[in-house]
């Protein structure tokens, strides 16, 4: 766990006002598998690229395509405007570097509209094998074992794409959701936190750290 942060925190470039952001993540980590940390590790520490047949795939990073900015005008914007930032957000980590990855992600979106999660979950375990360094496969796989009630599977989807994307808000918040709707109150309040500190007017946030704060006060976060 303490490897991963000292890899990953200095590399995201933390400024002073998004140090809650590691805080949180160290005691969020806790309710992790540590089977996936320990992947996520090795996984960090591998080739950069995947080779798929002919294609090379570039491992999707996070960073890339003015993502800094667009997080600190998140983390800054009024309520009305950001969920306009949140959504460029999404579009920038719906890109993965790879046509074959992106074709695969809408067939998967496209059969998770049409209520065909059996595809849909088919559709993003390719994508995931094509480039399993592209944190939205993950992401958008665990929200199909969401909705076949998986929660199990939808955890380890979850767990992936914090560990290769750390400010991915909706992944926490999906992770905080099923947290609490397992009776863990102290992980989910750590996770809704940590959306908090990258997205302070996700939909549902404030309601949520309302309800569970009674229940967590006092107690050591």
């Amino acid at each position: 766990m303490w490897l991963i942060l000292h890899f990953v925190v200095p590399i995201l470039g933390y400024d002073a006002a998004q140090a809650t952001i590691p805080y949180v993540m160290v005691t969020l980590m806790k309710y992790l598998k540590p089977v996936v940390t320990a992947f996520m590790m090795f996984f960090a520490l591998s080739q950069p690229v995947v080779v798929y047949g002919q294609e090379a795939v570039p491992k999707a990073n996070p960073d890339m395509g003015g993502v800094s900015g667009l997080l600190e005008q998140l983390r800054d914007a009024e309520p009305g405007a950001a969920e306009t930032y949140a959504d460029r957000l999404r579009r920038e980590w719906s890109l993965s570097g790879s046509a074959s990855a992106d074709y695969l992600l809408k067939r998967g979106r496209d059969a998770f509209e049409r209520e065909d999660l059996k595809s849909a979950v088919e559709h993003f375990t390719a994508v995931i094998d094509h480039a399993p360094g592209f944190a939205q496969g993950w992401a958008e796989r665990a929200r199909v074992y969401y909705e076949m009630d998986l929660y199990g599977p939808a955890i380890g989807d979850l767990e992936h794409v914090i560990a290769l994307n750390p400010q991915h808000f909706d992944a926490i918040m999906g992770l905080a959701s099923i947290l609490d709707s397992m009776d863990r109150p102290e992980g989910a309040y750590e996770a809704y936190m940590q959306v908090k500190a990258i997205h302070p007017h996700q939909p549902g946030l404030t309601e949520a750290l309302a309800r569970l704060e009674p229940r967590v006060r006092g107690r050591d976060l």
